[in-house]
C-alpha cells in the first residue's frame, strides 16, 4: 500500500500514520524489552500503551512474575487459559481498562494479595472469587456493581475493600460476615444499611460519603455497639450536627479519639 493509502486510512480512524508505526514498534522491540526485564525482576509493568489484549508473551513468565500492572489500556477481557497460571503472582493491577467480566480461572491465583480493577465495566464477580484466599486489598472503584458481592465474605484475610463509585443501593445482612478492616462505599446510591454491619468483627473504617442515606436509615448500633472508629458520612441526606445528637455518639467518639491518639 502507498504511503498516501496508509495516511488516508489512518486519518479515517482519527490517528496519525506515524502513530501506527510507533504502535507497531511498541508491539515488537519495546514489548520484548519489557518481557526480558520482567524475567529478571518479577515485575511486568506496561501502562498507557493502548493495549487491547492481555499480552500473550507473558505466558513465558507464568512461573516467575510477582507483579503485573497493565493499567490505563483498552483490554476488554482476560485470557482464561493464561491468567490462572501465574502461580507466584501477588499483585495484579488492571485499572482503567474495558473489562466487563472476570474469568473463573483468575481465582486460581492462590498467592494474590492485591487486586486493583478500578474504572472498568464490571457488574459482578466470579462465583469462585472466594478462592482468592490470600487476598488482602481489593479495589473495584468506578465499576457497575449493583450489590455488595457476597463472595467477599469468605475471604478471611481481606483487610481493605474499595467499592466506591458503583451503583450499590443497599447493604444486605450478609455484610456482617465481612472480615475487612476498611470498607469504602463512597459515591454509591445507598439508602439502606443492615444493622448487621455492626457485627463485622474487624471493621474499623466505614466510608459512606455521598450516598442517599436518611439519618433514620443509619443503624444506631454503628455508633454504640460496633468496632468502627472512623465513620465518614458527609454528603448524605442529613446534617452532621444531627448525627452528633444520636444515642451512642459519645461511645463512637471515645473509639475515634482513642484511635487518633494511637496514630498521633
Amino acid at each position: 500500500m502507498t504511503s498516501q493509502g496508509v495516511s488516508s486510512r489512518a486519518e479515517a480512524r482519527g490517528t496519525h500514520p506515524w502513530d501506527l508505526s510507533r504502535g507497531a514498534r511498541m508491539g515488537n522491540s519495546a514489548l520484548r524489552a519489557h518481557v526480558e526485564t520482567a524475567q529478571k525482576t518479577g515485575v511486568f509493568q506496561l501502562k498507557d500503551r493502548g493495549l487491547t489484549e492481555f499480552p500473550s508473551e507473558l505466558q513465558k513468565l507464568t512461573s516467575n512474575l510477582r507483579t503485573i500492572d497493565l493499567s490505563n489500556n483498552k483490554i476488554e477481557s482476560l485470557p482464561p487459559m493464561l491468567i490462572g497460571k501465574f502461580t507466584l503472582l501477588k499483585s495484579l493491577s488492571l485499572n482503567s481498562n474495558k473489562l466487563t467480566l472476570l474469568p473463573d480461572e483468575l481465582c486460581n491465583l492462590k498467592k494474590l494479595e492485591m487486586l486493583s480493577l478500578n474504572n472498568n465495566h464490571l457488574m459482578d464477580l466470579p462465583s469462585t472469587f472466594g478462592h482468592l484466599s490470600a487476598l488482602k486489598t481489593l479495589s473495584l472503584s468506578g465499576n457497575q456493581l449493583r450489590t455488595l458481592p457476597p463472595q467477599l465474605c469468605s475471604l478471611r484475610h481481606l483487610d481493605v475493600v474499595d467499592l466506591s463509585k458503583n451503583q450499590i443501593r443497599s447493604i444486605p445482612d450478609i455484610v456482617g460476615e465481612l472480615q475487612v478492616i476498611e470498607l469504602n462505599l463512597n459515591q454509591n446510591q445507598i439508602s439502606q444499611i443492615s444493622v448487621k454491619i455492626s457485627c463485622c468483627p474487624r471493621l474499623k473504617v466505614l466510608r459512606l460519603e455521598e450516598n442517599c442515606l436518611e439519618l433514620s436509615m443509619l443503624p444506631q448500633s454503628i455508633l454504640s455497639d460496633s468496632q468502627i472508629c472512623l465513620l465518614a458520612v458527609e454528603g448524605n441526606l442529613f446534617e452532621i450536627k444531627n448525627l452528633r445528637e444520636l444515642e451512642g455518639y459519645d461511645k463512637y467518639m471515645e473509639r475515634f479519639t482513642a484511635t487518633k491518639k494511637k496514630f498521633a
